[in-house]
């Protein structure tokens, strides 16, 4: 349970990073929504690998091979997340912070999920042991 914890830690840092990203390409650039997310959404995903990987999950895997594991995992959610806030922006016609709200809470869970059975497996502070 600690490394949800923890994960959850640093998905608000990266979470800060992406919609401080999104708000800013919205309202001072007026940047779609769905553009906008999708690079807030990078930005957070390069904190979140940093973070996790030196704080959350302790790992020792070589960069080389826990890299390329997070970031598919984050390319996945990250279409899932633009996916998301299509269909609330552009198609219902909903605020784009509530739709952002809503899918980061949708994500969140198969994110750490995800990362913690296959990117991070075996990890110090991963609880999971294969």
């Amino acid at each position: 349970m600690q490394a949800i914890i923890k994960f959850g830690m640093v998905g608000a840092v990266g979470t800060l990073c992406h919609y401080a990203t999104l708000i800013t390409l919205v309202e001072l650039l007026r940047v779609g929504a769905v553009t906008a997310t999708t690079a807030g959404f990078l930005a957070g995903m390069l904190v979140n690998y940093a973070l996790n990987y030196r704080y959350t999950f302790r790992s020792d895997r070589p960069h080389v091979q826990a890299a390329p594991r997070f970031f598919l995992i984050g390319v996945c959610t990250g279409v899932l997340n633009a996916l998301l806030m299509h269909l609330g922006v552009v198609v219902a016609g909903m605020n784009y912070l509530l739709i952002q709200l809503v899918t980061t809470a949708v994500l969140f869970l198969l994110n750490y999920l995800l990362n913690s059975i296959w990117t991070f497996a075996g990890s110090q502070g991963n609880e999971r042991r294969e």
